[in-house]
């Protein structure tokens, strides 16, 4: 599996957003954060809006602000990262996702793979 899938949008902040509304944060970040020992999940049915602060994910080294790379209404979250949040590092873009979204409009700032990995290096 690639590092930066191409079928995903990036934001700025290291989300990425999926078409079908799943996010979580891209293996650059999760590389950045190091060990993953927790993860704060927004309530389902919250309503947010691209870039505000939805969820926390917590490292041996920080703790990092998850922002909503869309906006729209919370549907789902992982509920394997209460008991395994070091899915975060294992399988960012399967596995470790976060949360998904009933998304109403993107952030019009979303880049696509090659543009994120771009900035992210």
């Amino acid at each position: 599996m690639p590092t930066t899938p191409d079928t995903l949008k990036y934001a700025a902040s290291h989300e990425w957003l999926a078409a079908d509304g799943t996010v979580g944060i891209s293996d650059f970040a999760q590389d950045q954060l190091g060990d993953v020992v927790y993860v704060e999940l927004p309530e389902v049915g919250r309503v947010v809006t691209a870039g505000e602060t939805v969820a926390v994910v917590e490292s041996v080294k920080t703790a990092s602000d998850i922002y909503a790379p869309a906006s729209g209404t919370v549907t789902a979250v992982n509920e394997d990262l209460s008991g395994s949040p070091e899915k975060v590092n294992e399988s960012p873009y399967e596995g470790g996702w976060l949360f998904k979204l009933d998304v109403t409009e993107e952030s019009p700032e979303l880049l696509d793979a090659a543009a994120y990995e771009a900035q992210a290096n």
